[in-house]
């Protein structure tokens, strides 16, 4: 998490007392409600990701490169239920539903039965730095659970299931070669994961205008669902295994 001092925040009682840049809109009512005081500016960082890599336009789609895959909650809860380790990706989508307590209690659930469950944060997911641990700090996920993009992403191709609650440009993979608006622009490995279970709304497209090629790698699920009742039908699925 960012704040004007460079000094790593990890409590929300230590995030309380210092200032955030904040982007406009939701989160910065977010903030407000959790006490936290900010300045509506992006950091140095966000600006610089987002002035090279979100620009307007769309190079290549989906259909062309790949046939996406639909599943059912009671698919992708079996793929949780029995695996060994997951990584929760969480995104602007998961903000928007306030999804962070249903992922924290299908978390709960998963953990229950021995796997092994961990959060893969990016630095600009959402709409400012920070803002996935904010929300998942409200839900109280540990923190230990919180892993930075440096340090999470050698770990999913040992994970079994990477699930994406809202997440989009920051895993998309056309980010590693050149020629498309986001190429360069640092993303979390999800597509390395053995397999990928998305939890979206719909094929919308993130800030960068472009489709994402996770969505039509053939080791992707797509559940479509707002993040929130998503969630709780797989909490439930899981449940009743």
């Amino acid at each position: 998490m960012y704040s004007l001092t460079d000094k790593p925040i990890t409590t929300l009682a230590e995030l309380k007392d210092h200032k955030m840049w904040a982007l406009p809109g939701a989160p910065a009512e977010l903030m407000k409600r959790l006490g936290v005081p900010f300045v509506s500016a992006p950091s140095v960082r966000q600006q610089e990701l987002f002035s090279r890599h979100v620009v307007e336009g769309a190079i290549g789609s989906v259909e062309g490169g790949g046939t996406v895959r639909e599943i059912g909650v009671d698919d992708a809860a079996i793929q949780l239920a029995y695996a060994q380790s997951v990584i929760v990706v969480p995104g602007y989508g998961l903000a928007v539903a306030q999804a962070q307590h249903a992922v924290r209690e299908l978390a709960d659930q998963l953990e229950a039965r021995g796997v092994d469950v961990k959060y893969a944060i990016h630095p600009v997911a959402g709409r400012m730095p920070g803002h996935m641990n904010v929300l998942l700090a409200e839900a109280n996920v540990p923190y230990p659970q919180l892993r930075e993009m440096e340090d999470i992403n050698p770990e999913f191709e040992r994970t079994d299931v990477a699930l994406v609650v809202g997440a989009n440009d920051v895993t998309n993979p056309a980010a590693r070669r050149p020629g498309t608006p986001v190429s360069g622009m640092p993303i979390l490995d999800v597509d390395r994961a053995r397999s990928i279970i998305v939890i979206k709304r719909s094929m919308g497209r993130g800030y960068a205008g472009i489709d994402n090629e996770l969505y039509a790698n053939p080791k992707t699920g797509m559940l479509f669902a707002d993040a929130k009742a998503g969630l709780g039908e797989l909490t439930a699925a899981v449940k009743a295994l």
